[in-house]
């Protein structure tokens, strides 16, 4: 994912300090998951050799999960719920009636012999595990109902419709309403001109190849993957390079970013605003040491002598 812009924040009240997934290392996962299964597949249709019925009972997992966290008198709480879903129990919601009216796949339905098959919140909450935690389909089982092929093919069908529904909206460049949004909001908090924070973290990669483990190790001794970022206060993400390798650091992924490229080509439009008296046409962001001393970063300051820049390095 070279640069995508996530405004979920935006649209959700998505208040939780958690970061966007991205959604091709999930379909890497799911063709590997999918690979594993493909030995046991025969010619002829709907059929597994060596596969076993097992009555998983659909509808106690069905009642279990809303029980839990969607009933009038839930047993968890909405902390334990944000906890363990990493977002708000509202937040879930909206996101499973979207995805439920996008795809009829997420409809509960009876199959041939009169069955009821697994419901909506069954599935999405499978797919949202398994994105979140990374774990297994299979783990899937024990609490919701749900068997391995079905888990991956719900999060197939989750993955789809949010990129279908939402990616027109929010994985697109920033037009020229989102700029004069962005500078307001800098204008407000008494930085005009400037679109926002840029920094990279690393996420930890448990799986990573032993081939590759140099490659992707840096300063944090252990295998990861980089993403960098660009942000508001709000949480809105507007800019994400995700999978460059943990050795590098914040300047080496800068060099390969898309975010300076409409600037270097002069694609840009003048932004004019004034600082202490002085007029200025190119806009700038926030960044910490690090980062090279260009006109488009502005860096606090780390030990600021007098109360002018105290408060500077307060902001």
């Amino acid at each position: 994912m070279n640069h995508s812009n996530f405004n979920f924040y935006d649209a959700f009240d998505f208040d939780d300090d958690t970061l966007v997934f991205a959604f091709q290392v999930v379909i890497v996962v799911v063709a590997e998951e999918e690979s594993n299964n493909q030995g046991r597949r025969i010619g002829y249709r709907d059929s597994i050799l060596g596969h076993n019925i097992v009555n998983r009972n659909r509808k106690e997992g069905e009642i279990r999960l809303y029980n839990d966290y969607f009933a009038e008198n839930l047993k968890f709480t909405e902390s334990q719920f944000r906890r363990r879903f990493m977002m708000s129990r509202r937040l879930f919601l909206r996101i499973a009636n979207v995805v439920e009216a996008h795809n009829p796949y997420f409809k509960q339905r009876i199959d041939v012999i009169g069955v009821l098959g697994l419901s909506c919140l069954q599935k999405i909450t499978a797919a949202h595990r398994i994105l979140a935690y990374g774990i297994p389909a299979d783990l899937t089982d024990e609490y919701l109902r749900m068997g391995e092929t079905t888990a991956i093919e719900s999060l197939r069908a989750f993955v789809k419709a949010i990129v279908e529904v939402f990616g027109d909206w929010y994985l697109r460049a920033l037009n020229e309403a989102d700029i004069c949004r962005l500078l307001s909001i800098g204008e407000q908090r008494g930085f005009s001109g400037m679109l926002g924070s840029i920094d990279c973290m690393h996420w930890k990669w448990e799986k990573c190849p032993i081939a590759w483990h140099g490659m992707y190790t840096g300063h944090c001794r252990k295998p990861t993957i980089i993403l960098e970022a660009m942000a508001l206060q709000d949480l809105w993400i507007w800019h994400a390079l995700f999978g460059m390798p943990g050795s590098l650091n914040d300047i080496n992924v800068l060099d390969r970013s898309p975010i300076f490229t409409v600037l270097a080509e002069g694609r840009t439009a003048l932004v004019n605003y004034k600082i202490n008296g002085h007029e200025y046409t190119m806009r700038y962001y926030l960044a910490d040491e690090i980062y090279s001393n260009w006109s488009t970063f502005v860096k606090t300051i780390p030990r600021p002598l007098g109360a002018k820049r105290k408060y500077f390095a307060s902001k």
